[in-house]
């Protein structure tokens, strides 16, 4: 057993069973406690939302968290985001301008003001018109030159995100900053908005049983030994993962 760099989805991955959560909540308080093991959250909630959910469930305290779709990294003592990731983000953003091309597409439905931060543009799509509107928005952001990304995850949530931001490049950021290696760092999800963490070579990942079909998907056909789906439900799929892995004992 040895300290490793666990970074992990919130809603229905790390929370959504309430014994399981407490039975990897105990795992990782004692690797933790025993071999130096960091612990990162890392959610689609905006800071808002993500202190609610920290008022409803009995979670560890992390060491790092990464809200918002990967656009805001906080240090577990900081109330403020991380200088160096808000520089790295900057280049090529423009908020007012993502926002203003948005506007001209009518099924674009912007999500409450707790959801839109400095580097994220939230909205609601129906699944139905999503196909068609999609290559439509990504072609008008692309011809005004903004260097951005869209995301499209569960169904009904598109973030439209600094190409540089997501869960993924936070978690290389993360990993180069705490020196940890790719075999020394596992990452659990369950949706679109995590497969930017699942990285072939770059890191470990589990994919929780209860996982959505469009990570389903992706994980297929990746088809890679990095990667491992479990059967169990969210933590309890998490615990099977880090067990299959080797970072926990069984």
């Amino acid at each position: 057993m040895a300290k490793f760099l666990f970074i992990t989805d919130l809603d229905n991955t790390l929370v959504g069973d309430d014994e399981a959560l407490a039975e990897l909540n105990q795992a990782l308080h004692q690797h933790r406690e025993d071999h130096g093991t960091i612990l990162v959250y890392s959610t689609g909630r905006s800071p808002v939302l993500y202190q609610e959910l920290r008022q409803e469930k009995e979670m560890l305290d992390p060491d790092f968290t990464v809200l918002a779709v990967g656009t805001l990294i906080y240090s577990q003592n900081s109330e403020e985001p991380d200088p160096e990731w808000v520089e790295f983000l900057s280049p090529g953003w423009s908020r007012e301008e993502v926002v203003a091309i948005a506007a001209h597409f009518a099924d674009l439905v912007p999500q409450p003001p707790s959801e839109q931060t400095a580097f994220k543009a939230s909205y609601f799509l129906e699944e139905t018109v999503a196909p068609q509107l999609l290559p439509q928005l990504e072609s008008a952001l692309q011809k005004n030159g903004l260097d951005v990304q869209v995301i499209y995850s569960s169904g009904q949530d598109l973030d439209i995100l600094p190409r540089r931001g997501n869960k993924g490049a936070a978690v290389q950021f993360l990993q180069k900053r705490l020196e940890m290696s790719p075999d020394r760092t596992v990452v659990c999800g369950d949706s679109g908005n995590d497969i930017a963490m699942f990285q072939p070579g770059v890191n470990r990942g589990v994919v929780v049983g209860n996982a959505k079909p469009e990570l389903r998907e992706w994980h297929e056909a990746s088809n890679s030994a990095d990667f491992y789906l479990a059967k169990a439900h969210c933590a309890g799929g998490i615990l099977e993962g880090l067990r299959h892995f080797g970072f926990l004992q069984p």
